[in-house]
């Protein structure tokens, strides 16, 4: 398992030049290991290169996983996919975060069984910034409107906005599509009622990581970079 630790220094030495780039101390940005589909054993390799946040797509996976790996307790487990509403108890037993938070439905229903557990846990809500058919999330069009009677859900603590931005040919044409949701950000934190918020930014992937950091990012969720090719 050297590749995983090789690539977890790569990463790292990434982050902390884009970091450098922008002015950013690197303690300011989260890398979450995109576990999705990777067997267990790369997992604890990349606990052991120092990695702590592991973020996985479905929730049946996570169980697995997790269960396999209850002696790593100090990591924490990010939920990066949609979530069905069937999923949400038992995703609120697995997971600290949730970074895919689509639609008024799921944050209310993650809130209440948060609250139900004595919990609370921390939420990105995703936005469609393309419009595109293929993605789930909110339109930024009226975000902060639809958002704002959402704020004060309890066992729910809004942290940010996630996005994936529509597919380009190479890592700048991903800029754009970042800097678009960093002034929603902004927009968000100055409406009245959102004081307090932490504005965070769940943005890039392997491939444009570095650039999404460059313009914000406080979580960057990379995967194959990290792992290699999903088993």
């Amino acid at each position: 398992m050297g590749d995983v630790a090789a690539h977890v220094e790569a990463i790292r030495e990434r982050i902390a030049q884009a970091c450098a780039a922008a002015g950013r101390d690197v303690a300011s940005v989260t890398l979450v290991a995109a576990s999705k589909s990777q067997p267990a054993e790369r997992l604890r390799a990349a606990w052991a290169a120092g990695v702590r946040t592991f973020g996985e797509n479905r929730v049946q996976e996570a169980a697995g996983k997790r269960a396999e790996l209850a002696d790593l307790a100090e990591a924490e487990w990010h939920l990066l996919g949609p979530l069905q509403s069937n999923k949400v108890r038992q995703a609120a037993e697995l997971f600290n975060t949730f970074h895919a938070l689509d639609r008024p439905k799921i944050l209310t229903a993650v809130a209440a069984e948060a609250q139900r557990r004595g919990s609370t846990v921390d939420g990105f809500v995703e936005v469609n910034l393309a419009g595109e058919a293929s993605k789930h999330g909110f339109a930024p069009q009226g975000l902060a409107r639809e958002l704002t009677p959402l704020r004060e859900l309890p066992g729910l603590r809004l942290v940010g906005l996630m996005a994936i931005p529509p597919p380009g040919p190479d890592a700048e044409a991903s800029r754009p599509w970042f800097r678009k949701l960093r002034a929603l950000r902004d927009e968000l934190a100055s409406t009245p009622g959102w004081e307090g918020f932490s504005g965070w930014l769940s943005m890039g992937m392997s491939d444009d990581f570095a650039v999404a950091i460059e313009e914000g990012a406080t979580h960057v969720r990379v995967g194959t970079a990290l792992f290699g090719p999903r088993g």
